[in-house]
């Protein structure tokens, strides 16, 4: 009877023990989420494409175009101010996704980036005091001319050769608005500044400055992509497309500009 009692015990420990265990389920194959959000990389001093408000706030017309994009493709849109000189260091670090902050196509930056279609036509003009006796620019010779570090407004002096060279300095400034106010303070003679920015920034002081009837050349804006990121760059293209195409981008532009001015 101890004997039967004995083999009993060791029959129902083993059958318990084969139920306890449980045949793991192979793990369910997993594919990489998503991305949620997008990262836009801007120069947060950079009226009217993209600045603070008097309530510290980012605005502006790209700061519009990117937040509608990004509502389109699903994604929450984070704006992070980087140092404009090192934007595509700041973009192929990965530490931004784009940059979108009136960013001109040039055939230099098309070897480092990709773009999309363009979206926006400007021209590098030339700013000066309403009394300045600069009339053209071959008058800038032997004067102090400002631009922003890093822009391709520096990039379209430099192409004019015999101006640039004829100029007594071509200082650079980490934003506009600084240059501006070396402008007004007679630091400067003159500056060169994208279009779009330059008749916003002097709409505010009427009165005080004048537009050469000359500029240093015309460009598209674009947002810029890693050249890696080619399902990124499609889904951004087709989405500007979508906006231009239902009058959203024209009436985020007229907003800003009192015009359309997209392209």
């Amino acid at each position: 009877m101890k004997k039967f009692a004995a083999l009993l015990l060791i029959s129902t420990v083993a059958l318990l023990g084969a139920c306890g265990k449980k045949e793991s389920a192979p793990a369910a194959a997993t594919e990489p989420a998503a991305a949620s959000k997008i990262i836009v990389g801007l120069d947060d001093n950079f009226p009217p494409m993209g600045f603070r408000d008097s309530n510290n706030e980012l605005v502006g017309f790209d700061i519009d175009m990117a937040k509608e994009a990004s509502r389109r493709l699903g994604m929450t849109v984070e704006f992070k101010p980087i140092d404009w000189s090192a934007k595509e260091a700041e973009l192929n670090g990965k530490r931004v996704d784009v940059l979108w902050n009136g960013l001109t196509i040039t055939e230099e930056r098309k070897q480092n980036i990709s773009f999309t279609a363009p979206y926006m036509t400007n021209h590098q003009i030339v700013i000066v005091g309403t009394n300045s006796p600069v009339k053209t620019k071959a008058d800038l010779a032997g004067r102090i001319v400002g631009a922003q570090d890093g822009s391709s407004a520096v990039d379209a002096i430099k192409k004019e050769a015999q101006i640039a060279a004829s100029l007594k300095e071509l200082k650079t400034f980490g934003d506009n608005v600084t240059a501006l106010m070396d402008l007004s303070a007679g630091r400067l003679d003159a500056i060169v500044v994208d279009e779009v920015v330059g008749r916003y920034l002097i709409s505010k002081r009427a009165g005080e400055y004048r537009v050469l009837d000359e500029n240093f050349g015309t460009e598209d804006y674009g947002v810029g992509v890693r050249k890696d990121d080619g399902e990124l760059l499609g889904k951004l293209d087709k989405t500007l497309a979508s906006m231009k195409e239902d009058g959203t981008a024209a009436r985020i532009a007229t907003q800003w500009f009192g015009a359309d001015i997209t392209k």
